[in-house]
């Protein structure tokens, strides 16, 4: 998931537990991308919330989804506890909207009141996003419908459609599970890129810095990227406090041993989906050995470490290896083997 939708069921929270007139009465209604044909900006799965003033956090499509929703929404429609409605062609309920190449978008649309059943349903979802056990929401249409959430593996589709014996849609199973993180061991040139392509590709940041010379220069440009958390403390200290779930992807970036071999050595006992580290093949190997020798690792963790680093691209500069690095991060995340670039 990305920390777009983190951000978006904390301000559902926030605005069922602190309504803007003071009377517990105000819903809020939280849409789920359900699928999507063509083209499309978001993937199932994806969230936006909003008010019946039209104020809203998150995104479907990019701009012409969200503005008819929220022109209906205000005008008074979606009364219902779960709807679901098509944008593009063969659209329906009067959507008229047309989406890029001819695409199609389904999305679930769920009214929330301050009762206490609505706000932790909504608290449970937050715990999921933030790293703890992932969820699976059983949401049932029709006059009858109602919302059911148990623990969940977090494994399988975000979204699947359930039918009854004659076909018709009845309801959906959606599965929530930790925001992808990218946890950046030491600040350098290279981990600032990441940093930044990391937000836009939608992950919590978090760097990692205990270096007292590198957080004076990080000070003194004032200049800190937006979406990132930096912690003042060894990355291994907080991996082995608990930074990491099965969503995150730990990069060390720093060519200074202190910093990058003791994140890797508390890096593999952890359940981060992706673990590297920047240098040569020379460097790489060198580094095993140490790992080996002074950290204890098996063969079997030393293989969980990606070294060198990133996809072969023949990058040179900061940004440009920031790309490599990303770009394997994407890959893994998404099942693809490096033979099916």
């Amino acid at each position: 998931m990305q920390h777009l939708d983190l951000e978006v069921i904390c301000q559902a929270i926030d605005w069922l537990e602190k309504p803007v007139s003071g009377a517990f009465d105000e819903p809020v209604w939280l849409c789920t991308v359900l699928s999507t044909f063509g083209s499309s900006p978001r993937e199932p799965g994806a969230w936006l919330v909003a008010r019946s003033d039209g104020l809203h956090r998150g995104s479907l499509s990019g701009g012409c989804v969200e503005d008819d929703f929220l022109v209906r929404l205000m005008a008074g429609e979606f009364t219902t506890a779960a709807q679901v409605i098509r944008y593009g062609e063969g659209g329906h309920q009067g959507a008229g909207i047309e989406l890029p190449c001819g695409g199609l978008l389904e999305v679930l649309i769920e009214r929330f009141t301050s009762c206490d059943e609505d706000i932790m349903h909504l608290k449970a979802l937050r715990a999921a996003l933030e790293g703890r056990s992932p969820r699976l929401r059983h949401i049932t249409l029709g006059e009858a419908s109602r919302r059911v959430l148990e623990e969940d593996s977090g494994l399988g589709e975000r979204v699947e459609r359930q039918t009854d014996s004659d076909g018709k849609t009845t309801g959906y199973q959606l599965r929530v599970g930790p925001v992808a993180r990218l946890l950046l061991a030491g600040l350098s040139p290279v981990a600032e890129a990441c940093a930044a392509f990391a937000v836009s590709l939608g992950f919590e940041v978090i760097i990692c810095e205990p270096r007292e010379e590198m957080l004076a220069s990080w000070d003194a440009r004032n200049t800190p990227i937006a979406g990132v958390t930096l912690r003042r403390e060894l990355p291994s200290r907080f991996i082995a406090a608990g930074g990491c779930h099965a969503a995150t992807a730990v990069v060390a970036l720093t060519h200074d041993p202190r910093i990058d071999d003791l994140a890797m050595i508390e890096a593999v006992r952890q359940p981060a989906f992706y673990i590297g580290v920047m240098g040569s093949q020379r460097t790489s190997q060198a580094r095993a050995g140490r790992l080996s020798r002074s950290g204890g690792l098996s063969d079997e963790e030393i293989g969980r470490i990606v070294m060198p680093i990133g996809l072969n691209l023949g990058s040179k500069t900061p940004a440009e290896i920031a790309l490599a690095v990303m770009a394997d991060i994407v890959r893994i995340r998404r099942g693809r083997e490096r033979h099916a670039l």
